[in-house]
């Protein structure tokens, strides 16, 4: 075998999703059954729900933006609807809000809670390694907060947004990301939206043995000792922002003892707020993304509906 040949042998290989070669190239690659994160919908009206849809761009430096979905139900500027920030998920390597999967999520989310969503497009690992999708989404939380006053760059933010009533939510790597912008914003005091909860969906964090893939996309991971992967180390995390939080878990993921180990270390922080577990019996990780046909995705979509509009 020549030379040429060496460099492009795989090195690393961690499917579903990428493969690193020794010449320094990744190959994402997603199996024909999540076809859902290499489908792109483009913006515009649903014809279904009437929720409509943007994108704009947070931060012209990194190339970080997002996608805004409002619902048919708005009625101008004095009908101001709940705000849900959402981070996707897909391994801190994969997805973006502009996928099928998670667009279409978020469509439901936002046409049956009646609420405005911006889901925020980070930067992937391994190209930017961890933890720049933390920090991007950071720096997006402080971007949609410049709209509290109805000042901000995005009209559709000033116009429809109640920023008196903001959830921060994520699945699986999102859900990580999701309960790190928590904890920032309760820690530094983040001034503007006042972050009522979380919404934790089949959340990722560090387990009893290193991960391989988060390992080669978080170099500089002190492993049990970093609170992005384990919250119960973190000193802040009974300042996590917002005075509830809903941890969505599923009887068979095989990350079900994280999301409840979770709530455990929420409940023992010192963390002030109220705590619900709900599962989804006899269904995997992620199913509301790629079996959206399923009977369990009803239950937990009003589950967390209910969680957001009850006071």
């Amino acid at each position: 075998m020549d030379s040429s040949s060496n460099e492009s042998e795989t090195t690393h290989d961690f499917p579903p999703y990428f493969k690193v070669y020794k010449d320094g190239r990744i190959e994402r690659y997603i199996t024909p059954e999540r076809a859902e994160l290499r489908l792109r919908i483009p913006t515009g009206l649903d014809p279904q729900t009437g929720v409509q849809c943007k994108d704009v761009v947070v931060s012209p430096q990194s190339g970080v933006s997002a996608r805004i979905f409002i619902p048919k139900s708005i009625n101008g500027p004095d009908h101001k609807l709940p705000l849900v920030v959402h981070y996707h998920g897909g391994g801190f390597c994969v997805g973006s809000p502009f996928a099928k999967a998670f667009h279409d999520f978020l469509v439901s989310l936002a046409s049956q809670a009646n609420v405005v969503v911006v889901s925020v497009d980070y930067r992937l690992a391994p190209e930017h390694p961890l933890p720049i999708a933390h920090q991007d989404s950071w720096t997006s939380m402080q971007w949609i907060a410049t709209h509290s006053n109805g000042q901000g760059p995005e009209p559709w933010l000033n116009e429809y947004a109640d920023f008196g009533r903001v959830f921060l939510a994520g699945e699986s790597a999102g859900a990580n990301i999701a309960h790190y912008v928590a904890v920032q914003a309760g820690t530094t005091g983040l001034a503007g939206p006042n972050i009522v909860g979380l919404i934790i969906l089949h959340p990722y964090f560090g387990g009893k043995d290193p991960d391989k893939m988060i390992s080669y996309m978080y170099p500089t991971s002190t492993w049990y000792n970093d609170p992005i992967l384990y919250p119960e180390v973190d000193p802040n995390v009974s300042r996590l922002a917002g005075k509830k939080v809903l941890i969505c878990v599923a009887e068979k993921d095989w990350l079900k003892d994280r999301g409840v180990g979770y709530s455990e270390t929420l409940g023992k922080s010192g963390w002030k707020g109220s705590l619900g577990l709900f599962e989804s019996e006899g269904e995997s990780h992620g199913f509301f993304l790629f079996n959206p046909s399923s009977d369990k995705v009803g239950p937990l979509m009003k589950v967390m509906v209910d969680f957001i509009n009850q006071e």
